[in-house]
């Protein structure tokens, strides 16, 4: 890598970042370079470019993205030419929200090694003015941590210039400054908060090009007292570390409870335990004590009643919310935190009637859903949390699991004001997103956009809302400029302008509408309007060139030479599109190859890709390397196809057999749901695959192929690939004892035993589960698996998964 520059600037709390790398093979060879960037999970990629020789090749490209805390990791692989030189250059946008009185940008900085020339510019213009400007150090880990810091040092080399409105940082850290990090370069995090003033009650509105942004944060309101009741699962996945850190994160929590506030707390598993029958209690002293020793009591075990726990919550929060929640005059915001690490397993279990059930108990409070851990149900705890007023956030198993927890409190533990409604009065606004809020929390901020009818030259806007004692009502005039330039920095007195962003108000808008089409088509159980929802989604993308859920990143080459990518070439289009994605398995005779369709992704994680194989080919050189004979097997959903000296086809919804160069394949079907196809290449070698099929396919589901070594044993020692690898592995299991475990019994996870699974120098924690498996012709069966954890997945194959791409298919 020769260069790397990042460049963002940052307008009215919109940014728009670039990221450019620029790689020279200097070996005598073809070389494979990788383009890697982190980008915040609320981000839309709206360019991305490869430069060779000249030529620039701008798309939009579907590539692989990977969800790691709040991160969205993006690749992309080129093949370079020895001598060659190419560069990459990727941009996104987002709206930095603010939380705890500040907004934080984050810029990854991982080159992938040292670099001669590596620059970060960063631009920063708020019309109202900058309260403060704070560049942190270096950060390698997404950890939280709670040390206290007083005046931290920014990153050597960093120089901020700074005036009323705008900020400029610029990092140019030499190969030293570099190596004192990491000698392998730099592989962290630059971050920089800052807030703005804002005095005004009404907020700020901006308006230009006819679209106008809103953003209300009022400073200096007092303190809404709250009832809150704390919704604790202690079912038997709880057990060990995620209850530990629960109780501690607990006893923080409960010490920080204003007088005011009335609280409860409610545990469960197969049962419910609530702490005070019947009511909150106010957070005194000695209630905050009593509460500390009940959370310290608490012992994990059992089942998960989800819809239990929240009918009991409601029970609580309902009669204060009924009454006003009064208490000397002032009321009280009513709240939910509800935390989970799993899937409702008893009582009622079905999704759709907890929500049901959830929305009718609730009434006006708000639910804030916490799923800990990738086990927990998070698609349920987000519908929850909209239907609910209130939203839902994850917490990642980790040692900063109870920072976590206690962080995603404090920004929900002052309110300010309730039942916010801002309105555009007169029919002068259109197109507007959400302008109603059940709460505006301190620290936080409200954003609203629209568009501004042709010809007005005054937007009223009117603001209602309740505080601590009375509703609030207030009515302004904002003026409409002609002519202004936007989304440049001029009118604030930047010095240089401020490039990066054109009609920000504009493309803020379209983000805000995208995002929340998304969540409205989560939301809705009407297909028809899903689907209409889906549509204008996709359409309001593609008209501002977004890589959103509901559109694809794909490559387009210029022209016929240029150099090979590893994704595929196609067009724009939903992401349910089936594209091309292979995965390999070598050796000197057999390859196996696998092309993958996309599938739909799961409610509420559509930024998980899911994927089935719809195409397998297998191909065989009977004659070893490089001889004569040869055979290949193409199977699809609806024909084996084998050719070698000649050609056969075998239906996949009939009984038939070949055999080529002594090759046996053999297709088999019992009915129209199960069929299979069994490959006997050589001795002690051989494949099956099924055509797997549902009578009844829920939109998740889709026909697809599944692969499987029934033998292997005659396949070499030299055996590589995704599944290749592990053929002739010398692997063994230890079992370990968690101290903290009950006597031994199926967890509600099917959890029998845990280990370490030891191959050569890699060591990675493993579970034994009971788990339904499909991996023979007889129909779906239990069997016993030791899990990898996703997280240990890629040290296990010591590649990444992009590493099995080719693009032979």
């Amino acid at each position: 890598v020769t260069d790397y520059h990042v460049r963002c600037s940052v307008i009215s709390r919109y940014s728009h970042t670039t990221i450019q790398s620029s790689v020279w093979n200097q070996l005598a060879v073809t070389k494979e370079a990788a383009f890697e960037v982190d980008l915040p999970s609320a981000a839309f990629i709206s360019n991305f470019t490869i430069y060779h020789r000249h030529h620039s090749n701008t798309s939009l490209l579907l590539c692989l993205h990977l969800r790691e805390r709040e991160i969205e990791k993006f690749r992309m692989a080129v093949s370079v030419p020895s001598g060659s030189r190419i560069s990459f250059s990727l941009s996104y946008e987002e709206l930095l929200p603010r939380r705890l009185g500040r907004y934080e940008l984050i810029l990854g900085l991982r080159p992938g090694g040292l670099v001669t020339n590596l620059t970060l510019d960063v631009s920063i213009a708020e019309r109202t003015g900058l309260r403060f400007v704070k560049v942190l150090p270096l950060k390698s880990s997404r950890r939280l941590s709670n040390t206290v810091t007083g005046e931290t040092e920014a990153p050597a080399s960093t120089e901020i210039q700074q005036n009323p409105c705008c900020a400029r940082v610029h990092y140019n850290p030499s190969l030293q400054q570099q190596s004192s990090v990491s000698s392998k370069g730099l592989n962290a995090d630059y971050i920089i908060q800052y807030d703005v003033e804002l005095s005004d009650l009404m907020g700020d509105i901006q308006v230009f090009d006819g679209y106008f942004a809103h953003y209300f944060a009022p400073r200096g309101l007092p303190v809404v007292p709250k009832d809150v009741i704390f919704v604790i699962d202690v079912s038997g996945s709880m057990i060990g570390t995620k209850i530990k850190q629960t109780k501690q994160a607990m006893s923080t929590i409960l010490g920080d409870l204003r007088e005011g506030d009335h609280f409860n707390i409610i545990t469960f598993s197969d049962k419910v335990l609530t702490w005070k029958k019947g009511r909150t209690v106010r957070a005194t002293r000695n209630n905050v004590r009593d509460a500390k020793e009940f959370v310290k009591r608490i012992i994990a075990e059992g089942w998960t009643n989800i819809n239990a726990a929240l009918l009991s919550a409601a029970q609580l929060v309902n009669p204060s919310a009924s009454s006003s929640s009064s208490s000397g005059g002032f009321r009280r915001v009513p709240l939910v935190i509800f935390l989970t690490d799993g899937e409702a397993t008893i009582g009622v279990t079905s999704g759709d009637s907890i929500l049901s059930n959830a929305k009718s108990a609730l009434g006006s409070a708000s639910l804030f859903g916490l799923a800990f851990g990738d086990d927990a149900d998070y698609p349920l705890l987000r519908r929850l949390a909209l239907d609910n007023r209130g939203m839902a956030r994850m917490v990642y198993e980790d040692t900063d699991a109870a920072l976590q927890l206690k962080g995603f409190y404090d920004e929900v533990a002052s309110p300010l004001l309730s039942d916010i409604q801002l309105t555009y009065l007169d029919d002068q606004a259109f197109d507007v997103t959400r302008s109603l809020f059940p709460n505006y929390f301190q620290g936080s901020e409200l954003v609203v956009t629209g568009k501004v009818k042709p010809g007005v030259r005054n937007l009223k806007v009117s603001l209602t809302a309740s505080d601590s004692k009375q509703k609030v009502k207030i009515e302004n005039d904002v003026l409409v400029s002609k002519g202004e330039e936007n989304g440049t920095a001029y009118s604030m007195g930047c010095p240089g302008g401020m490039g990066g962003i054109s009609s920000f108000v504009r493309r803020l808008w379209a983000y805000f509408t995208i995002k929340e089409l998304l969540l409205a088509k989560l939301n809705s159980t009407d297909l028809v309007m899903q689907k209409l929802l889906g549509e204008k989604a996709t359409n309001l993308s593609l008209k501002f060139n977004f890589v959103t859920p509901v559109t694809s990143l794909v490559v387009v080459k210029p022209d016929a030479d240029e150099i090979p990518t590893t994704a595929s070439t196609t067009t724009a289009q939903p992401a349910t599109t089936t594209t091309t994605k292979p995965t390999t398995t070598n050796t000197t005779s057999i390859t196996v190859d696998g092309h993958l369709m996309w599938a739909p992704s799961k409610q509420d994680v559509e930024d998980r890709s899911r994927t089935y194989f719809d195409e397998i080919t297998i191909s065989a050189a009977m004659g070893g390397r490089g001889g004569l004979g040869g055979i290949v097997i193409t199977l699809s959903l609806d024909a084996v196809v084998v050719e070698g000296e000649g050609r056969d086809t075998l239906p996949t919804n009939l009984q038939g057999s070949v055999t080529r160069q002594g090759v046996a394949v053999s297709v088999d079907t019992t009915d129209d749901i199960h069929q299979s196809c069994r490959i006997e290449l050589a001795k002690d070698i051989c494949f099956l695959v099924l055509f797997h099929h549902y009578k009844q396919p829920s939109y998740l589901q889709m026909a697809h192929l599944g692969f499987y070594i029934t033998d292997g044993q005659g396949l070499s020692p030299s055996t590589q690939g995704l599944l290749g690898q592990f053929q002739h592995a010398d692997m063994s299991v230890t079992p370990v004892k968690d101290p903290s475990d009950t006597p031994p019994q199926p967890s509600k996870e099917g959890v029998l035993s845990r280990g370490v699974l030891r191959w050569g120098a890699i060591h990675v924690p493993i579970t034994l589960q009971e788990k339904t498996l499909k991996d023979t012709v007889r129909k779906r069966h239990l069997g016993r698996c030791w899990i990898v954890p996703k997280a240990q997945v890629e040290k296990l194959l010591g590649h990444p998964y992009q590493s099995y791409l080719v693009d032979n298919m």
